[in-house]
Formats: C-alpha cells, sequence, structure tokens
C-alpha cells in the first residue's frame, strides 16, 4: 500500500474517492473551495493507497500531456483491481504508453473510412429520431433509458454488431457499466454481464478473423503493432475499453445536457430561437456534464506539480469536471451558457490520450439534440434525477420527465 510523505498537506483532506460524495447535488461547491486554495493536494487513506488530486485546469492539463512524466499503465482509475490492470497494461489503449499506445490507435483509427463514418451517421439520426418518436408516443419517461439507446447502438454498429444483437448489447451493456437499477450493484450481475459481452465479442471476432468487414473488430483482428498482430487477448481488452468509452459520456451528457436545460430554460429558449448555437452548446454540455469524473496517471519520476513534490510511484488523479469548472479558465463557470467561447474543455482529456470516439460522441450528441429540438414541444420533470454511486463516471440512473410533442415539427 503506497503511503506519501508531503510537507505541504491541507488538514483533514476530503477523499474524492469515496462514491457517495457524487449522489447528490453540491459537489461543485467542494470542487470550488478545494479548488481556490489547494487546486493540487493529498488525500491519505489508511486503508487504500494514498492519491493526490488535481483540480486545476492548467496542472491538469500538464499531467495529461505530459507521458513522459505520468504514466497511464499504473491504471486508469483509482482502486482498480491491480491483477486485472496488469494484465491489461501495454494491451488495452487507455492503459498503454507511447509508443505501443500510438500503434494501437493507429489500427483501430483504420476503421473509420469515409463509407464506415457515413454509415455510423446514418445510424446515429435513425436511431435518434426512433428513440425520440417511441418516447414522444409514451409522454411520461425516464429518460436515462432514452438516451441509453443511442450510445450502445452506434458502438454496436462500429464494433461491428448486427442490428439484431442491438438490443442484447444495450440490456448487457446497462448491467455490466452500473447503469441498470434492477442490477444495482450485485457484483455477480455485474461480472456475469461482462462475461457475456466477452463471450459475444470473442465469437465475433472469429468471424471477422476469416471474414472481415468495415467495423473495428475487423481492424483490430488484422491489424499489426511493431509487426506483429494483435492477439485475442488484445482485441477482447480493446472491444471492453470501446464499449465502456463510446457509452459512457455519449449517455451521461445527453442525460445532464437536458437536465442542464430543465434548469436554465432561458437556454433552451435561445437554441429554440437561435438554432445555429446547437455546435457550442453541445460542446459547453460536454463541459458541464463531464461524465468521466476521474483519468489516473502513475509518477514515473519526481515532478514539481501545484509546488508539491510528486515522487515516482504517486498515483495522481485528474478530477475533470472541476478542471472544466475552473474560474481562471471559465467565466462564471457554475453558469449553463449555451454560447461559450471559448471552451477549453477537458472532458475528452488532452494530450496522447486524448478520448478516441471524441469526434463520433460530439456527432451523436449535435444529432440527438438537433432531432430532439425538431420533435419536441415541451418537456417537463416528473420526479428527481438520481445520480451514479461512483467515483469514475459523474452520470445518472434516472431522470423521469414528461414529452410532449411539437405542434409542427420543423422537419
Amino acid at each position: 500500500m503506497s503511503q506519501i510523505t508531503d510537507p505541504l498537506l491541507i488538514t483533514a483532506p476530503p477523499d474524492l474517492s469515496d462514491p457517495r460524495r457524487y449522489t447528490e447535488d453540491g459537489i461543485e461547491e467542494v470542487w470550488r473551495r478545494l479548488r481556490a486554495t489547494h487546486p493540487v493536494f493529498l488525500t491519505r487513506r489508511p486503508h487504500a493507497d494514498d492519491y493526490w488530486s488535481v483540480l486545476g485546469h492548467d496542472p491538469a492539463a500538464r499531467v495529461l500531456k505530459d507521458a513522459a512524466a505520468f504514466s497511464s499503465t499504473g491504471g486508469m482509475r483509482l482502486d482498480a483491481d491491480p491483477v486485472s490492470n496488469a494484465a491489461a497494461a501495454g494491451k488495452m489503449l487507455i492503459v498503454t504508453d507511447p509508443p505501443r499506445h500510438g500503434g494501437i490507435r493507429r489500427v483501430i483509427n483504420s476503421a473509420f473510412t469515409p463509407r464506415m463514418v457515413g454509415r455510423l451517421n446514418d445510424t446515429i439520426r435513425q436511431t435518434a429520431a426512433e428513440v425520440i418518436e417511441a418516447a414522444l408516443d409514451q409522454g411520461d419517461i425516464d429518460f436515462a433509458q432514452v438516451a441509453a439507446r443511442l450510445p450502445v447502438s452506434v458502438i454496436s454498429d462500429m464494433l461491428g454488431v448486427p442490428r439484431a444483437d442491438w438490443d442484447l448489447m444495450l440490456k448487457l451493456t446497462m448491467i455490466a457499466f452500473g447503469a441498470d437499477e434492477n442490477a444495482g450493484t450485485d457484483p455477480q450481475r455485474i461480472a456475469e454481464a461482462h462475461t457475456e459481452l466477452l463471450v459475444y465479442y470473442d465469437n465475433l471476432l472469429s468471424r471477422r478473423r476469416r471474414d472481415p468487414q468495415e467495423d473495428i473488430v475487423s481492424a483490430l483482428a488484422h491489424g499489426t503493432v511493431d509487426g506483429a498482430p494483435l492477439t485475442d487477448e488484445e482485441v477482447l481488452l480493446n472491444c471492453n475499453g470501446l464499449i465502456s468509452g463510446g457509452n459512457e459520456t455519449t449517455r451521461h451528457a445527453t442525460i445532464g445536457g437536458l437536465l442542464a436545460f430543465l434548469r436554465a430554460p432561458d437556454q433552451w429558449a435561445r437554441l429554440r430561437a437561435e438554432p445555429e448555437l446547437l455546435p457550442s452548446a453541445v460542446q459547453e454540455i460536454l463541459r458541464f456534464t463531464s461524465p468521466a469524473l476521474h483519468v489516473l496517471r502513475t509518477a514515473r519520476r519526481e515532478v514539481d506539480l501545484g509546488g508539491h513534490r510528486i515522487r515516482p510511484g504517486d498515483q495522481v488523479a485528474v478530477w475533470l469536471p472541476a478542471a472544466n469548472r475552473d474560474e481562471a479558465v471559465f467565466a462564471d463557470p457554475d453558469r449553463f451558457d449555451i454560447a461559450r467561447g471559448p471552451n477549453r474543455h477537458l472532458t475528452f482529456a488532452t494530450g496522447t490520450h486524448f478520448c478516441l470516439g471524441s469526434a463520433l460522441a460530439t456527432s451523436e450528441l449535435t444529432i440527438f439534440f438537433e432531432e430532439f429540438l425538431a420533435r419536441v414541444g415541451q418537456v417537463a420533470p416528473r420526479g428527481a434525477p438520481r445520480r451514479m454511486r461512483s467515483n469514475l463516471i459523474w452520470g445518472f440512473t434516472s431522470l423521469p420527465v414528461t414529452l410532449t410533442r411539437r405542434a409542427t415539427p420543423s422537419r
């Protein structure tokens, strides 16, 4: 268990790794107070590794950009299973450092041909229209369930899952990644869902090795890094990483974006009146919702960060939503402003590990809210939102609303 010594410790620092902190509103004020006086600070934990928290935008960007000083191979999240992490390090994109990281990234990027990108945009448009229309037919809905369908459909299409299996993917991913309230936090059911996903993709990989198609599983199955093909284990690990990353950010940004509009109706009215603001509105949704709570790095060498001496082996957690509300970078940061610009948010991180799917996630949000504006007349809350109990995802398990169809659709 790692214990860190530093002379500049704050008194009784809060443990931001406690997932209970993120089930209620108010964490923004905690970040604000800490960021004002201690944008970098150390948390000691008697029963887990000590870790540094980074809450300021500038030090956060520095950590994320400096792969030479801060490694990803030690794990990308606090308290991850060390055995699982050791097995994935150097094989899964998110826990691999340069230069191998670049090789894996190039293989995945090779799948994004113009034809595939066009197909994915068609899937986004069609799925968004279908789920919004179904929600309007129902009227009283849980928007968290509505928002879950789009990213799962897109990631399934991207990986090569046949359309007939998209509902299965939705069911399994919601359980595996904690969005199904019926499964709750039952570790056995979650583990079973993960296993079912891996078995499915193992079978898909076998088919794609024999018969490649225009999808990411095919690219991984036939790609090479450093002159050698990827193993089945490496392919499946990266499929799992893509499922998680491709699903979580977009789903929770969509839910959080609608909630932000409900709480700032003037911004919804402005977007209706000025639809040309949609691109900047999407960037503000990404900043304001920041679904990925933290990313972890491990110091490779001694570094001075915010006046503290970070030593080799120290764990450093970058809290992305806190950095995205830094007053030094964002004016009135707790205000949802769809015309905000510039908007240098770190929702997709930065540097070597800048989110591979950032353009796709942006397209999903843009098209979804474009279709939503065109089809939905009014949105009314019909219950309090419920947030996830997680220190990794700042997201939602429920957002009950009532939707009313627009009298004269704009398309």
